[in-house]
């Protein structure tokens, strides 16, 4: 067993960046669309631009999403693929129930 408490730290940082249900959606959304601007999300979400702007730059700072520039807009994407799978696996179970 890994008892390096810095690796469990950050995973705990991830899970509760996660925990939130906005910052969810807009991971779920990602993986669904694979990139996307802070606009759509907004009206998908149907919040301010500054909250949506606000969660995205959480999810950055934890290496969950990646920016990238194209003009004056700003497109998102997941950047962690154990955050992918993870997501993903909280999911599946409930649309192969269906």
């Amino acid at each position: 067993m890994n008892n390096d408490f810095k690796t469990y730290q950050e995973a705990a940082d991830m899970l509760k960046a996660l925990a939130h249900p906005v910052r969810l959606c807009i991971v779920c959304g990602l993986l669904g669309k694979e990139q996307c601007n802070v606009s759509y999300m907004q009206e998908c979400l149907d919040l301010p631009q500054s909250t949506v702007s606000q969660h995205l730059q959480k999810l950055r700072s934890l290496g969950i999403v990646t920016a990238e520039r194209n003009g004056l807009e700003v497109n998102y994407r997941i950047a962690n693929d154990k955050v992918a799978k993870l997501v993903r696996g909280l999911f599946e179970e409930e649309t192969a129930d269906e």
